[in-house]
């Protein structure tokens, strides 16, 4: 990662003494060509936000309910169990799946509020708050995957709070750069019950992420906006259709007893048979 230049995905990390690991999981079902010829449709590619704890960092989350945290890896273990279903039904696709893991805890090594960091992409970064990390994560993940030649892009994050404000546990929100994926999203939502609400990423959102000595900054001080404005950041790095799915409402429950839900598994899946015009057994 550092050789690649993954600087936004490293700065998340440097506080713990856990070393960040990047885990690619390529499938090919039966008739998929292994080889890249030119001309074959690329693959579908999973990126999930695996954050095994959050603190929050240097810009600390409040104490109560910090213990939930080990639930921002759930983006990671969504992108693992599609690519399992997608294995046991033996699908003939080509998928891969970036399982984008590490840390974040405060430490006399931790990245900090006024750092400027520079992207695998080249853009420079001016970072606001720590706890906005989920983004510098996948903002260097989503420049990696390019070299796949994808078809679509997926990420799958437990992003921000003002998606729970916004649609509480019971929608995923959905951010896309490519309209034409909207219905076939939508349609298998309604299949498989996991549902989703699309929300805005146009260009007048480019207020919410200015920064007056980077390209971008990872956060804002404005009042509202949050899950739109971590979407158009993510954006920002993206040269193939995407999609962006903020899981941070509906991928666990608030109950103890309760835990994680495991969507969005359902809908990708859903989303992948439908593709492929099959039908679960």
């Amino acid at each position: 990662m550092r050789r690649n230049g993954m600087n936004a995905y490293l700065a998340v990390s440097s506080g713990s003494r856990n070393e960040p690991i990047m885990s690619v999981i390529k499938y090919f079902g039966n008739g998929v060509d292994h080889e890249d010829n030119g001309d074959r449709v690329g693959p579908i590619v999973l990126v999930g936000k695996g954050l095994t704890f959050d603190s929050g960092g240097i810009s600390i989350k409040p104490s109560s309910g910090m213990e939930q945290m080990k639930f921002d890896m759930c983006g990671a273990a969504a992108v693992y169990g599609i690519i399992r279903c997608v294995a046991e039904l033996d699908l003939p696709i080509h998928l891969i799946g970036v399982l984008a893991c590490c840390e974040n805890m405060p430490d006399g090594m931790s990245y900090r509020p006024g750092d400027i960091v520079k992207t695998m992409s080249g853009k420079t970064v001016e970072i606001i708050n720590t706890d906005a990390e989920g983004r510098l994560v996948l903002c260097d993940v989503l420049t990696y995957v390019k070299r796949f030649k994808p078809e679509l892009v997926i990420d799958i994050a437990t992003l921000t709070g003002s998606c729970v404000v916004a649609l509480g546990d019971v929608y995923t929100g959905m951010m896309t750069n490519d309209q034409s994926l909207v219905s076939s999203f939508m349609n298998s939502s309604e299949r498989s019950m996991d549902k989703i609400w699309q929300l805005p990423l146009g260009d007048d959102l480019k207020k919410y992420i200015r920064s007056d000595c980077a390209d971008i900054s990872n956060s804002n001080n404005l009042s509202g906006g949050g899950a739109i404005s971590a979407g158009y950041f993510l954006r920002s790095f993206v040269e193939y259709s995407w999609v962006h799915l903020d899981i941070a409402g509906t991928a666990w429950k608030n109950n103890k007893s309760d835990g994680a839900t495991g969507r969005p598994v359902s809908l990708l899946s859903q989303f992948i048979l439908d593709k492929l015009g099959r039908s679960p057994e």
